[in-house]
């Protein structure tokens, strides 16, 4: 289980200056959000079922996959949370679609949200359609989660997620992962996420995301590149 004060420390050391590299990073794609109403999905795991993996060294998810954060980082009240699933497997896992996701308070409580896919609604340059995807044992996969820290209507409460579980699909089991801070709504009571892409195996694993792109007050009919994460 994450710590809140683990998470919280760890937020905070965005650079600005990797804005750029980001905004290069990412690619042309189609818009196709995705809404999930009202989700409130299981309690987070704190003990999740494990196998050996094929090395014998580390162990595996039940599932045959390990989903973990990259980190986060924020820019004028954007926050981008990096995804990374990796086949721990010995045979190939298959993906095409979103991630699942469900966010609960300090209490472990869930919060009721509607998830963007694509994140049409937060931000432009994530909504490029899912892809099928075949990862070989080892083979990594990335998405982005996207959210705005925006209050806009001083009579509702803001909204903070304190632990968040991800799961490949619908239907799959969900891990927790670690949120790198409070998932800070503000009012807006939703949470975006791109489609699974595979990572290029000459990518080095990221230890935290690059900074998203310079955010639009209405999403832009021009696609930005798609991201490497």
């Amino acid at each position: 289980m994450i710590s809140r004060g683990t998470a919280a420390r760890r937020r905070g050391s965005t650079a600005s200056a990797t804005v750029t590299a980001f905004t290069a990073a990412l690619t042309l794609g189609a818009c196709l959000p995705g809404d999930h109403r009202g989700q409130d999905g299981p309690r987070p795991r704190t003990a999740p079922t494990t196998a050996a993996s094929p090395s014998g060294s580390v162990e595996c998810p039940a599932s045959g996959v390990r989903i973990r954060s990259t980190g986060g980082d924020a820019a004028m009240g954007l926050r981008a949370l990096g995804l990374e699933l990796v086949n721990c497997a010995d045979h190939p896992y298959q993906l095409n679609g979103y991630p699942v996701l469900h966010v609960f308070d300090e209490a472990r409580e869930p919060v009721l949200l509607r998830v963007v896919n694509g994140a049409k609604e937060i931000t432009s340059g994530f909504d490029q359609p899912p892809r099928p995807v075949t990862l070989a044992t080892g083979e990594r996969a990335t998405a982005v989660v996207l959210w705005r820290n925006l209050v806009t209507d001083s009579t509702v409460v803001a909204t903070n997620g304190e632990f968040l579980t991800v799961a490949p699909a619908a239907g799959q089991p969900a891990e927790e992962v670690d949120p790198d801070g409070p998932i800070d709504l503000g009012n807006t009571g939703r949470i975006g996420v791109s489609a699974w892409k595979k990572a290029d195996p000459s990518t080095p694993v990221p230890t935290r995301p690059a900074p998203p792109p310079t955010p639009s007050a209405v999403p832009s009919s021009v696609s930005p590149p798609d991201s490497v994460l």
